[in-house]
């Protein structure tokens, strides 16, 4: 018996973007699909992609909350980006406060009740589903993360996979006794492929195998949809989907 989980994260308000994953996913038909938050702010459609969430949530999926989301739902800036120790840019503000005004009283209260980490057991061994990393919703599996603090993470569960995003990299480590699974970005990708990225997830026995998938969506509509918009810092948004790199 084998078993096999869809993984994606940073949706970021991109309905467009979590729509093509979502066909995408159905055709695979796995046993389980995990979305490892930041699913509102920066985005078009916050409140589209959110019930679209919610409609996955109602069919199975494992869904956790990611730092941008506690910025949009409480206006807790410290907790969701304590690397701004000087202030957080007016530009943050402005799209958390916008996504916050488009998703009305209950699918705010939806959003505040996701849970941090989830823990699902499937052929025997143990998934956590988290946005950054075990224990943490804001230190990311950097790339330039020194080996030691990244082993100290990833002790910090007894999961033999952790799949997360929050980096918007898709990555995968194979650590031998352990294996990280970043699925990149659902809506707001910075790795230069303006398309949607997630993983496959295949458990076969002891053996597990992981694979980055893209799914393409028309990056100038929901661009164009950012520029139309007109908040502070829309122009770096609209570039950063159109390029799949971060401009700013």
């Amino acid at each position: 018996m084998s078993a096999r989980v869809a993984v994606l994260s940073d949706v970021h308000g991109n309905l467009a973007a979590l729509e093509a994953v979502r066909k995408a996913i159905k055709r695979e038909k796995p046993d389980a699909v995990i979305v490892a938050g930041d699913l509102v702010m920066n985005g078009p459609d916050p409140a589209g992609a959110v019930d679209a969430i919610r409609d996955m949530e109602a069919s199975g999926a494992t869904i956790v909350q990611g730092n941008t989301d506690v910025a949009v739902a409480d206006f807790d800036y410290a907790a969701a980006f304590p690397w701004f120790a000087d202030g957080i840019p007016d530009t943050f503000l402005a799209a958390a406060e916008w996504a916050h005004d488009e998703l009305g009283d209950d699918r705010l209260g939806w959003l505040r009740r996701l849970p941090s980490e989830r823990r699902l057991v499937l052929e025997d061994t143990m998934i956590l589903a988290c946005h950054a990393s075990p224990g943490s919703q804001t230190q990311g599996f950097d790339a330039q993360l020194d080996p030691s603090v990244m082993l100290e993470s990833v002790s910090r569960t007894d999961a033999r996979i952790i799949c997360c995003g929050h980096t918007h990299l898709p990555d995968v480590r194979d650590l031998g006794w352990k294996i990280i699974v970043n699925g990149g970005s659902a809506g707001y990708v910075f790795d230069g492929d303006p398309t949607a990225s997630w993983a496959l997830v295949e458990i076969d026995g002891k053996e597990i195998r992981t694979e980055i998938r893209r799914s393409e969506f028309d990056t100038m509509a929901v661009a164009n949809a950012i520029s139309a918009r007109g908040i502070a810092g829309d122009v770096y948004r609209a570039a950063t989907v159109r390029t799949g790199k971060l401009v700013r």
